[in-house]
């Protein structure tokens, strides 16, 4: 479980909450609370300290150099642990995010230094629960949204809040 002061960069895609709902009803623990359905950019980003109006600056120069893109959920990923949804149409953001940012290695380097991006619908549980949460999700396949926002998050006491919204596309300030 994250510390607060960590923080993320996240593409919202309300349209897959649908798909999150689906693994709460198998088990309300397999979905995350406190984050709307999102593909993650880069997580953990930089320490909430770090966070700086440069760095606000930054995130929105990397959003403003990619334009907003309908983000097309197809078939459910599975691998030890979790099902997900690849969105694959949001990689080249989050490869320029990670470009940006290259001495911060997404999940922490546990995936290698450009894992594909997706969206998660359930982490944890059992086995069954996971194969349950798999065939409700390609039951309910596919779901398409428009990403249009770049967001930065920052975990607090009280849970994710967001620091940032940067449009994707838009000159930076």
């Amino acid at each position: 479980m994250p510390e607060p002061g960590t923080s993320a960069l996240v593409v919202e895609l309300p349209a897959a909450g649908g798909l999150l709902a689906l693994a709460a009803e198998v088990d309300p623990g397999l979905v995350r609370p406190g984050l709307p359905p999102h593909v993650t950019a880069l997580y953990p980003f930089l320490p909430a300290a770090q966070l700086t109006e440069a760095v606000d600056e930054a995130v929105r120069a990397v959003a403003a150099a990619h334009q907003p893109v309908d983000v097309r959920l197809t078939e459910p990923v599975t691998a030890p642990g979790f099902v997900a949804a690849a969105a694959p149409a949001l990689q080249p953001l989050a490869d320029a995010v990670c470009e940006r940012w290259p001495d911060v290695p997404p999940y922490g380097g546990r995936f290698g230094p450009r894992p594909p991006v997706h969206l998660t619908i359930a982490m944890g549980g059992t086995d069954e629960q996971r194969a349950t949460v798999t065939e409700r999700a390609a039951a309910a396949l596919p779901v398409t949204d428009r990403a249009e926002k770049l967001h930065l998050v920052v975990l607090t006491e009280q849970g994710w809040q967001l620091r940032l919204s940067a449009p994707l596309g838009t000159p930076a300030r």
